[in-house]
């Protein structure tokens, strides 16, 4: 029995182990004419093999670096794209970092804390008020959503003050209710469309039905006004 454990590994296993011994034997060919002929077969079939790759901009130029990263760039044949290398080919991606901010309250998400900062540093004072209210609205939507249930402006207030230390607050004449009566104005909206949406469907069903009712009795009444002077 030859466990895979006990074979040569495969550089690309997308393409599988008999591909892998093709390119092998390719390298071991001593004509270069011949080795040539194979490399090109050989990438033929990797393009039926692979498929998907015909939908990738240059894609010949995908298979041909994918030949000779398989024969671990030991293949000698003439290819019309830049030969590749193990240091060009193998470049590993840069390390991408992930962000790692805590959010003081996730409920309301960074942009919150974003909107909340910049509303500090804001020196006019009546933008200050405005830009504070319009949080506060924004914050109260993101709440009720978060939650699915009512928040009192109490709530809200508190958490104003939690996210900007104390550095912003809402008034009592601050109206933080726009949002989500806008949003339960929308709902209900949509709502009373679906509704009237339903009633006109099933009213069209029950005029169609009642046309086709009357059409059939007419019918039977025509046929029996016949039968009955033949």
């Amino acid at each position: 029995m030859n466990y895979n454990t006990s074979r040569n590994d495969i550089e690309m296993r997308e393409y599988g182990r008999h591909v892998q011994k093709m390119v092998d034997y390719a390298v071991s060919l001593q004509d270069r004419k011949e080795r040539q002929a194979v490399a090109e077969n050989i990438i033929q079939l990797m393009s039926i093999l692979n498929p998907q790759l015909r939908n990738t901009a240059d894609y010949k130029h995908k298979l041909w670096d994918h030949i000779f990263i398989i024969s671990d760039f030991k293949l000698d044949v003439d290819s019309p794209y830049p030969i590749p290398t193990a240091a060009t080919a193998r470049i590993k991606p840069s390390f991408l970092p992930y962000p790692q901010k805590r959010i003081k309250l996730k409920h309301y998400g960074k942009n919150v804390e974003a909107l909340v900062k910049k509303a500090i540093d804001m020196e006019d004072e009546d933008k200050k008020e405005i830009f504070t209210e319009i949080i506060g609205n924004f914050m109260k939507l993101a709440y009720k959503n978060w939650s699915n249930e009512e928040v009192s402006n109490d709530l809200i207030k508190e958490d104003m003050k939690t996210l900007s230390g104390g550095e912003l607050i809402i008034s009592e004449d601050m109206n933080i209710e726009s949002m989500t009566r806008n949003q339960q104005k929308q709902r209900s909206f949509s709502k009373n469309n679906n509704k009237n949406r339903n009633n006109n469907n099933r009213n069209n069903n029950n005029r169609n039905n009642n046309n086709r009712n009357n059409n059939n009795r007419n019918n039977f009444q025509n046929n029996n006004n016949r039968n009955r002077y033949k």
